[in-house]
């Protein structure tokens, strides 16, 4: 006669078996894909750049001098020191109307632009994920909490974010709080609708006929099985977030001029761009690249945790 606790030891070591098989398919799918070490090994590069910008900018990017202004890549030039001592410097990306070597503005806007693509994710995706567990698990709060993220949709993220920067002084915490408030309604409706499916599954259903409490419920039962698409659609919000900063930077409204962004480097050389376009093109160079290193790694993450995109990687 079957001892009914060795066939249930034996039925939950199978089934963490298969969790850890699981697991490790996954993670070997994400190792082959080429897109995720693409886009992985750009990001890496990246970062190593942002982290290393006080030696891999050759002077500070505030430091200018007049006698300098609008020279070519690689040529010579001076620089003048927060001391007043004035130094020989080659310009290795050229210089602006204002003397001030692009390279190191560019090497420094890696840090900026970074920091508000992750910052950006961060609060759009926590802001986001309490919503749409709310709105999805307890059905009396849906429809009101969904009209208000339908109406925040119907207005042009960019327009949103320039309101929000208007209304308050430009600084690096308004800018990623108006580029993230327009990214919460996108991240609570992906929440809502995986907790609508999640929610009908029967482990679900048996831990609400027990009696466990609603929230760990959704921390612990519901949430977990959200992760996938979740860390998909915060490299995309990073990558928004990036070209959404540089944009508004550009039109005059982001971060303040002596900031060292892409946006405002491309800003103070759009006027100057038929004669030195190099003003543009460099930082242009650095934002689409980044852009879409990141999109490249959403894409991959995408391929590789779908269950049914997955079959095809």
């Amino acid at each position: 006669m079957a001892n009914p606790n060795i066939d249930e030891s034996f039925e939950a070591l199978s089934v963490e078996a298969a969790s850890v098989v699981r697991q490790q398919s996954a993670w070997e799918r994400v190792r082959r894909n080429w897109s995720v070490r693409l886009g992985g090994v750009a990001l890496t590069v990246l970062v190593l750049v942002a982290l290393a910008a006080p030696w891999l900018g050759t002077v500070d990017p505030s430091l200018f001098d007049p006698a300098s202004r609008d020279l070519l890549p690689g040529q010579r030039g001076e620089i003048t020191t927060l001391e007043g001592e004035t130094l020989a410097h080659r310009f290795l990306m050229g210089s602006d109307s204002f003397g001030r070597d692009i390279h190191s503005r560019v090497i420094y806007g890696t840090q900026v632009s970074l920091i508000v693509g992750v910052a950006t994710a961060a609060v759009a995706m926590s802001i986001g994920i309490v919503i749409g567990l709310i709105a999805g698990f307890l059905r009396w709060l849906d429809g009101p909490v969904m009209r208000v993220m339908d109406g925040l949709m119907a207005i042009p993220a960019i327009l949103i974010a320039i309101a929000l920067v208007a209304m308050w002084r430009g600084s690096l915490l308004t800018v990623v709080i108006a580029i993230a408030i327009p990214e919460i309604p996108r991240v609570t409706r992906l929440v809502r609708s995986l907790v609508l499916t999640i929610r009908e599954e029967p482990y679900v259903e048996a831990t609400i006929s027990l009696g466990t409490p609603t929230w760990k419920i959704m921390w612990r039962h519901i949430l977990p099985n959200c992760v996938a698409p979740l860390v998909v659609q915060a490299t995309f919000i990073c990558a928004a977030g990036i070209l959404t900063e540089a944009i508004l930077s550009f039109l005059g409204v982001g971060l303040p001029p002596d900031i060292p962004t892409w946006g405002n480097v491309m800003a103070e050389g759009r006027s100057q761009f038929n004669q030195y376009p190099h003003n543009i093109f460099f930082p242009g160079i650095f934002l689409a690249v980044t852009v879409l290193a990141v999109n490249i790694l959403g894409d991959g993450l995408r391929d590789t945790l779908d269950p049914k995109m997955a079959k095809r990687v």
